[in-house]
C-alpha cells in the first residue's frame, strides 16, 4: 500500500526593522513511486559491508567505491542517523551517519517523488538506502520518507526529494559534489537546496580558530574596531575610505538574530546617514578582504579590527 509523504509546512516569521535609537544603555530513468513515512528511531547505520567512510577515507574499494569512483554498493549503504552539519559556504547541510553529504538531483521530482538517475548515474550518485535511516538533532521526521526505485529498491526522500551520496566524497564534510553539472546540490535539513541565503541577520559561527564569532546573513565574519565607542551612544571612527573597506553591518531586527546577546543589539544613524547595527552597542563591521564565509581575514588588522563575539566584545585583542 502506498502513503504519500506528507510535507512539513514551514513558518514564516515577519522580521520588524530595529527601531534606531540615539542612547545605548536601553538595552533519466524510468518512474519510481509509492513513498511513505520512514521511522525516525533507527538505530545509526554505517556502510555495512561496504566499509566504513570518515575522515582519512580514500576512493578505493574498502570504502564501497571502486578505483573509478564509482560506488560498487549503492543499497547496501544505510543512511543511520541522519545529522545537520555546518559548512562555511553552504550552511547547514544533511548528511549520513557517518558524516557523508546528501545530495539532491534537479531533474527529480518531489511531488510525486521520483528518481531520473539509474544506470552510470547511480554508480557517480548513489542512491541512499531507506531502511535504518532515522532523523537526528535538527531534523524533522516528518520529511523522512522513502521512494521505490525502477529496480524494486527503496531509496531515501527528504521532503519527497530523493537523496544520494556523490562517488567522490571520500571523507566526512566533504561537498565534491555540490553544484555538478548545475543539477546537483548538497541537501538541507528541510530538504532544500543548501544555502547561507537562509542564514538569520546575525548569527553565530563556529571558527575552528578563533571560536564563536558573529556571521552576517550571508555568513561573513563580522567584526569590531577597537577606536570605536559604544557608550553612552554608539560612535564609528571609521569614515571615508574606511567604511570602503570595512563596509557597516546595516539594521537587522532583533528577531532576525540568532545566538546574539540582546542587550545592546540595535541599530543607530551615523553622521554620514548609514544605518549601522551594533552588538553590545559597538558599531559592527564586515570585511572587504573577505572573499567568502568562513574567511577571517580581516583578524587583527593593524592591531584594531578584531571578529566580533557574541557578547559584542572583540575576539583575541589584547587585554588593556
Amino acid at each position: 500500500m502506498k502513503t504519500s509523504w506528507r510535507s512539513a509546512s514551514l513558518m514564516a516569521s515577519a522580521a520588524a526593522v530595529l527601531a534606531l535609537t540615539t542612547a545605548c544603555g536601553q538595552g533519466s530513468g524510468t518512474s519510481s513511486v509509492g513513498s511513505q513515512n520512514v521511522g525516525a528511531t533507527a538505530p545509526a547505520g554505517g556502510y555495512g559491508s561496504v566499509g566504513a567512510a570518515g575522515a582519512g577515507a580514500s576512493a578505493s574499494p574498502s570504502n564501497g567505491y571502486g578505483a573509478d569512483g564509482q560506488n560498487s554498493g549503492a543499497q547496501s549503504a544505510a543512511a543511520g542517523k541522519l545529522a545537520v552539519s555546518q559548512n562555511a559556504e553552504l550552511g547547514k547541510v544533511l548528511t549520513d551517519g557517518n558524516g557523508m553529504t546528501l545530495y539532491r538531483f534537479d531533474e527529480d521530482t518531489a511531488e510525486p517523488p521520483k528518481s531520473n538517475c539509474d544506470g552510470d548515474c547511480a554508480k557517480a550518485w548513489p542512491p541512499v538506502a531507506a531502511n535504518d535511516a532515522a532523523a537526528g538533532a535538527g531534523i524533522d521526521k516528518a520529511l523522512l520518507g522513502e521512494v521505490t526505485r525502477a529496480d524494486g529498491t527503496k531509496q531515501l526522500t527528504i521532503a519527497g526529494w530523493p537523496a544520494y551520496r556523490y562517488a567522490k566524497d571520500t571523507k566526512a564534510g566533504d561537498v565534491a559534489g555540490q553544484g555538478v553539472g548545475g543539477k546537483w546540490f548538497a541537501l538541507a535539513p528541510d530538504g532544500k537546496k543548501a544555502t547561507l541565503a537562509s542564514l538569520p541577520g546575525l548569527s553565530v559561527r563556529k571558527d575552528p580558530k578563533l571560536g564563536d564569532i558573529v556571521v552576517d546573513k550571508n555568513g561573513m565574519t563580522v567584526y569590531r574596531f577597537l577606536k570605536d565607542v559604544a557608550w553612552p551612544k554608539p560612535i564609528s571612527n571609521c569614515t571615508g575610505s574606511c567604511l570602503q573597506k570595512w563596509p557597516a553591518v546595516g539594521i537587522v531586527s532583533k528577531d532576525d538574530t540568532k545566538g546574539i546577546e540582546k542587550k545592546g543589539l540595535m541599530g543607530f544613524t551615523r553622521p554620514d546617514g548609514v544605518k549601522q547595527m551594533t552588538v553590545d552597542c559597538w558599531p559592527a563591521y564586515t570585511f572587504s578582504g573577505d572573499t567568502k564565509p568562513g574567511d577571517t581575514n580581516g583578524q587583527g588588522v593593524g592591531g584594531t579590527w578584531y571578529a566580533m563575539a557574541p557578547d559584542g566584545k572583540p575576539v583575541g585583542a589584547p587585554k588593556k
